[in-house]
């Protein structure tokens, strides 16, 4: 009887890979699995680097240019590291229309970065969406994936000055 060949290690020595490769298996390598093979990635490694995007590329045999515009279109996909907490603005029409630009700039003043990016401390990710579908309750942002109806510049900055005191609260 023939030895039972053991999954070799990725090239890098990250473990982490073959439990994608379980999952990438498990849609047998299709492409129409793309979200769901970049979920599992996600929930693996945490964000989606680069590497890890042409990896996913390869795996299912599509174009990078694919998998690249499935994980910037949707705001649940992350290509950097995220904070302990995420504040998704939605800048869709309604929202837009009903004074989203001012919160942007009054939350990326307070922060002290843009959207799209997250504090020197990992503390707080601040991520624009296209639209979350509450267009009833604009201008709306999904803080730690709670809706926030109605805010103003004023609330947005409220509830991002509430992370940071239980931040300072919380002996180090």
């Amino acid at each position: 009887m023939p030895p039972i060949p053991q999954q070799q290690a990725h090239p890098s020595g990250d473990n982490r890979f073959k439990l994608l490769d379980r999952t990438i298996t498990k849609h047998q390598s299709r492409g129409d699995a793309l979200i769901e093979v970049l979920h599992a990635a996600q929930g693996i490694f945490g964000y989606l680097e680069n590497d890890l995007l042409l990896y996913v590329a390869h795996a299912l045999k599509l174009p990078l240019s694919r998998v690249y515009g499935v994980a910037t279109f949707y705001h649940f996909f992350a290509l950097k590291p995220k904070g302990k907490h995420t504040f998704v603005l939605c800048m869709g029409t309604a929202c837009y229309v009903k004074g989203a630009t001012g919160i942007q700039q009054a939350v990326e003043h307070h922060c002290h970065i843009k959207f799209g990016e997250t504090t020197p401390d990992d503390q707080v990710s601040l991520v624009s969406a296209r639209c979350v579908g509450s267009c009833g309750l604009a201008p709306v942002a999904v803080v730690d994936n709670n809706v926030a109806a109605k805010l103003t510049p004023e609330s947005a900055v409220a509830r991002i000055e509430e992370w940071q005191k239980t931040k300072e609260e919380v002996p180090a």
